[in-house]
């Protein structure tokens, strides 16, 4: 039996960072995954493949663009073997840097899948063949999540894909549904309608990037309507049939009429389950929800004290949170007095518009019956937006009436998930209106309008008429 102070399960954001964490507070770690090298889900599957691709999704439209403003290039010519031996190039040399902290850190590394057999037992079942049984004086759980699957779509189909497969590129196809209005599915429809497939999208709810404010996805959701060839809000699939020319999908809209299309390929991108099962959670006290989400405290500590978790598998859902989480964790084990509290966690759609918010937002404030002022810059009226001929944009601010504290920043627009990062400081920092109109801010640029909408809201913009705040 080997024998660690740290076994950290899951080596995605939230795994390998904890275990850094740990490793730097001086602890012995252990830490298990199936991959080669760190980097889970994001790094493989996830948020930097689907990131590179549409860097080049944004360049095919770029350049489709650029002809409005008097360059005119040769429509693209897409070599999808050079451009998928790019993306795993990407991928290849960040997991393969991350490996190397690993031995620089002097980090124990198990490549294998392992099971708690106790409170502070685990058995790794290592891909080389064999198993060790591993005791810990603490594990942080990182196992994160998988896309969901829907039983209406025919499994074993390989033209139904989930994100993963979607992100394989293994073809470009004539057309594709997109089942879901999330920022996956969005994401990747962008990839693909860029690189010449006819995207549709359906959602069952009556609006795309449902958490964030309609007056930031308006601008993205117009844009997406010249990109798809069609968006179907507020409607069901009812039918999925394979047949040899395609998918035949039957559609009930929101005024319960059907309606069938047929597409070469469907991506299912309905959202993720938590990887809590087969984990050998039965033998320890740890706790889940009626979803399969482990029961964690402000130090993601679970039922069981030795135990804690971290990133998907308790729903947090996002890589920058889990990587937060595991820096708590691991420093709660060492004895800090670490928790987890931010005030602003920030989001980001990475379509084209970018859309992101952080803290509070303006729906969120009437769902709690919260009063708030909302001071909005459209970038109209943003000289920077105008020379990159995209003043479609806009900038708002959440502010807390009598104090002017800012309690949530939206932006959409190209570099939103940039610009979001001021936001998620001024909130952090407890900083008022104020503050954010008198920081002097750099010109021409895209940040400017995070201050020219502080200075709406003192009616004090140059750029834009407001009537002035007493």
């Amino acid at each position: 039996m080997e024998k660690t102070q740290v076994a950290v399960i899951g080596a995605g954001p939230g795994g390998y960072v904890a275990a850094f964490r740990a490793a730097d507070l001086g602890l012995q770690v252990t830490l298990i995954d199936p991959e080669a090298d760190p980097g889970g889900v994001c790094l493989y599957r996830g948020c930097i493949p689907s990131k590179a691709l549409l860097h080049v999704a944004r360049l095919i439209s770029e350049a489709r663009e650029a002809e409005a403003w008097g360059v005119r290039f040769a429509k693209p010519k897409v070599d999808l073997d050079r451009l998928n031996a790019w993306k795993d190039g990407v991928i290849a040399r960040l997991t393969g840097g991350l490996g190397q902290l690993v031995k620089a850190r002097r980090i124990r590394y198990l490549r294998g899948r392992a099971k708690l057999s106790g409170a502070h037992e685990a058995v790794v079942t290592l891909a080389e063949g064999g198993q060790t049984e591993l005791q810990f004086g603490h594990a942080i759980l990182a196992t994160g999540s998988r896309p969901a699957t829907v039983p209406l779509f025919p499994t074993g189909d390989p033209r139904v894909l989930d994100s993963s497969g979607a992100l394989a590129l293994a073809q470009v196809p004539r057309s594709l549904l997109v089942v879901g209005g999330g920022y996956i599915g969005l994401e990747l429809g962008s990839v693909y309608a860029a690189l010449g497939s006819r995207v549709s999208v359906v959602e069952m709810t009556d609006a795309l990037i449902a958490p964030a404010d309609r007056d930031l996805v308006k601008p993205l959701q117009a844009r997406l309507g010249e990109l798809f060839a069609e968006v179907r809000l507020s409607t069901q699939v009812v039918a999925v049939r394979p047949e040899a020319k395609g998918l035949e999908v039957d559609f009930r809209g929101p005024d319960g009429a059907t309606s069938t299309q047929t597409y070469a390929c469907v991506l299912v991108s309905v959202g993720r389950r938590p990887n809590s099962e087969g984990l050998g959670l039965e033998h320890t006290r740890v706790e889940c929800d009626a979803r399969g989400f482990m029961v964690v405290d402000n130090q993601r500590r679970t039922a069981e004290p030795s135990l804690f978790a971290i990133g998907d598998v308790i729903g947090s859902g996002l890589a920058h949170t889990a990587s937060h989480e595991g820096m708590v964790a691991a420093e709660a084990i060492a004895g800090h007095h670490a928790v987890f509290e931010p005030q602003a966690v920030p989001a980001v759609v990475f379509t084209d518009p970018e859309l992101a918010w952080c803290g509070l937002t303006e729906q969120e404030a009437r769902r709690q019956g919260r009063t708030v002022k909302v001071s909005r810059f459209p970038w109209a009226a943003s000289g920077r937006a105008t020379t990159l001929a995209r003043s479609e944009g806009l900038t708002k601010l959440v502010i807390e009436p009598g104090t002017d504290r800012v309690l949530g920043v939206g932006v959409v627009g190209p570099g939103a998930g940039e610009l979001i990062a001021e936001g998620v400081l001024a909130i952090e920092m407890g900083a008022v209106a104020r503050d954010l109109s008198l920081c002097i801010h750099p010109h021409p640029t895209l940040s400017e309008t995070v201050m020219e909408a502080a200075e709406v809201y003192f009616g004090q913009s140059p750029h834009l008429f407001a009537p002035r705040r007493p």
